[in-house]
């Protein structure tokens, strides 16, 4: 192994399905999906259907991330007493910097705003991580130096995204990436938070280590007109796994962050007839979005979050889990995980 492994302590999770961690991956297990009616109407007259996150205010744009944030964050660090959560650095994951619609001031004011709503201020290392649903990949990078090369003993990864603003909508239905009647190769649209205590991993580090981290860059993108061959999910596989010393071989199912797009599904395809030399006879794909929507940044917190569950609750279907993520701009990341409990 390259790196220090990261034990994963706690998650929180916020989702249309649940507003805990426990709740939404119950959900996810029974594969509940709870799409509702926006407010926005599509190019065929015709409400737009997404997983929306339901509070007892109908807060909107940075004061409703901030409020799903906060929530989230709370549950992950429920067994931190209060009076050291300011020693916590904070990676705060969100939507990328090009993407259409984003909420202005994102970088400079949710990061105040989550904390004046737990009224605490996080460790001075805290940043924001723009990077879409690649974030929490990027994060949990950046946690695994900070807790090997600073003083900090934990390290906070959170999420707060929303697809819900009209003019991300339309620029999704635009560009055919948006499930409507018109079109059915596309994705519901959610929101919501989530976050994950990480530490370094040692013998009794809990139900799930992250052992391995991987990024790549995909040429042939959803957007472009290259043949697809899923060059940079290989390669964010390939260095994940020699990140964690293993190969394909000691890993026994999946989870990623496909929501829809047949794309994202014929890319997960291509990886495994390029990187399985000998295919076994089960090798599960799990995907939360099912459930929950396009979460955008809040992606990797659901498939850690359902990957830390199904070690806790004994649902596992082995010890070797390989986490992966895409974004639309051409970034993948991937995760080699590792759990303690199985069926």
């Amino acid at each position: 192994m390259n790196a220090t492994p990261l034990a994963i302590r706690c998650t929180g999770l916020v989702t249309s399905v649940g507003l805990t961690a426990p709740a939404s991956c119950a959900a996810f297990r029974a594969k509940l999906s709870n799409p509702t009616e926006t407010r926005f109407i599509d190019s065929a007259g015709e409400w737009v259907m997404a997983h929306q996150v339901e509070l007892e205010k109908p807060w909107r744009g940075l004061a409703k991330l901030a409020k799903m944030a906060a929530l989230a964050i709370d549950e992950a660090l429920h067994e931190v007493p209060t009076d050291q959560w300011h020693t916590v650095p904070l990676l705060l994951c969100v939507a990328e910097t090009d993407r259409p619609g984003r909420t202005e001031r994102l970088d400079i004011a949710l990061l105040p705003m989550i904390e004046a709503e737990l009224g605490v201020r996080f460790a001075e290392q805290s940043a924001v991580v723009a990077h879409g649903r690649v974030s929490v990949a990027v994060a949990l990078a950046g946690a695994r130096k900070l807790l090997s090369e600073g003083p900090a003993r934990r390290v906070l990864v959170a999420a707060a995204d929303s697809y819900l603003n009209w003019e991300t909508l339309r620029q999704l239905e635009e560009e055919d990436q948006l499930l409507t009647s018109e079109n059915s190769d596309g994705f519901i649209p959610g929101e919501g938070a989530g976050a994950l205590l990480v530490e370094k991993a040692h013998d009794l580090a809990g139900p799930l280590t992250c052992i391995g981290i991987g990024f790549g860059i995909e040429a042939a993108h959803a957007a472009s007109e290259r043949p697809l061959r899923a060059d940079g999910l290989c390669k964010a596989v390939t260095q994940a796994l020699g990140d964690a010393a293993c190969e394909m071989r000691d890993l026994h199912f999946r989870i990623a962050d496909i929501s829809g797009q047949q794309y994202y599904f014929k890319e997960s395809s291509l990886l495994l007839s390029r990187l399985v030399r000998h295919r076994p006879e089960r090798f599960d794909l799990w995907h939360p979005a099912e459930c929950a929507g396009e979460q955008g940044a809040v992606a990797g917190v659901s498939i850690i979050a359902l990957a830390h569950a199904a070690s806790s609750k004994q649902f596992a279907l082995g010890p070797g889990i390989l986490a992966h993520m895409a974004n639309s701009a051409g970034q993948r990341a991937a995760l080699t995980l590792r759990c303690t409990s199985t069926r």
